[in-house]
């Protein structure tokens, strides 16, 4: 009789196999940080290797915030050794550089994180980066940007892949099944005491308000990636449709891109924001801190059509009407 699979490992196949993640012949650079999701993603992606066919090195980063930070280095380096895997290892003083650069020590850790990957997927050639997030991120992401005030954007939370090239094959695994199967297969990952201190909004929603709503609705975690999942969609729906019409009225030269000012004003409101989205995406490469204020003044102005006006959008974008066009100017 054959053995049943455990249900993470199939949700984990599933999930690959679904969402297209790895290839045969794919080189993957595997973030560990040591805990339960990380492990979990490391132990997962060495069992499978062979079978699907790819490559995995392992990426861990001490930021040197706690003071059992280099503990966690060491365990993920006798992994490592262990499963013979390749593991690069760097330390940052995340505090130290978020006060130098004047940012949040969550957004810094993630920044100087994502950079390391990119670093080594380019020194190993390696074509995929995996990262350990579950649905319980998921459904704290789509919470948080909630909070925030965000657009429909924000609602996709965490999707499997993203450009192509960062991997998430624990997305549709809940925390709580991650932790059973570390305890059920031994592999005694690192605990993160920091997750339990309520400094940072993501562990309010983590410790406080997401146990607050599976009283009212013990599905939330599920529902809330649901939502991810159908909005995901709509958005790519739309995206679809701003660069069908993006082709028809804009155009590019000389670092520039202009749009028929006409044509623009003629749209739905709502193809208006996401094609000045779309334009700020191709000329800066994000739309990171793009606030509804910024877009609401781009169309206010491109509503009154008078020339020689402007604004600037977070000092690194120009946009200004002239000639019966929208111009976008990168400023950076």
């Amino acid at each position: 009789m054959a053995t049943r699979l455990d249900s993470l490992e199939e949700n984990f196949l599933n999930t690959i196999k679904d969402n297209n993640l790895i290839e045969k012949g794919d080189k993957i650079v595997v973030g560990v940080s040591g805990g339960p999701d990380s492990i979990t993603l490391l132990y997962c992606l060495n069992k499978y290797k062979e079978k699907l066919g790819y490559e995995i090195v392992v990426a861990h980063i001490n930021h040197l915030i706690r003071k059992d930070s280099t503990e966690d280095e060491q365990f993920v380096e006798n992994v490592c050794k262990e499963m013979k895997i390749k593991c690069y290892i760097k330390r940052a003083d995340i505090i130290k550089l978020a006060e130098k650069e004047k940012r949040g020590e969550e957004e810094t850790g993630r920044i100087v994180r994502y950079a390391f990957f990119d670093e080594i997927a380019k020194k190993e050639s390696a074509n995929k980066i995996a990262i350990a997030h579950n649905m319980n991120d998921n459904a704290e992401t789509v919470l948080l940007n909630l909070i925030r005030g965000c657009g429909l954007s924000g609602l996709e939370g965490i999707q499997p892949k993203e450009y192509n090239k960062y991997i998430r094959p624990l997305i549709n695994c809940k925390r709580e099944e991650i932790e059973a199967y570390c305890e059920k297969n031994k592999l005694n990952p690192r605990i993160d005491y920091t997750n339990k201190e309520n400094i940072y909004k993501r562990n309010k929603i983590r410790n406080e308000l997401l146990p607050y709503l599976k009283e009212l609705n013990p599905n939330i975690v599920q529902n809330l990636s649901r939502l991810s999942k159908i909005v995901k969609n709509e958005n790519t729906y739309i995206n679809k449709e701003v660069e069908n019409i993006y082709n028809k009225i804009g155009s590019e030269s000389l670092g520039k891109i202009e749009l028929e000012v006409n044509s623009f004003n003629n749209l739905p409101i709502n193809i208006r924001q996401n094609l000045i989205l779309y334009v700020i995406q191709k000329l800066l490469g994000t739309t990171r801190n793009i606030q509804k204020v910024n877009i609401d003044d781009i169309i206010e102005m491109s509503r009154r059509n008078i020339g020689n006006k402007y604004t600037i959008v977070n000092k690194n974008l120009k946009v200004s009407i002239k000639n019966k066009k929208i111009i976008f100017t990168p400023l950076t």
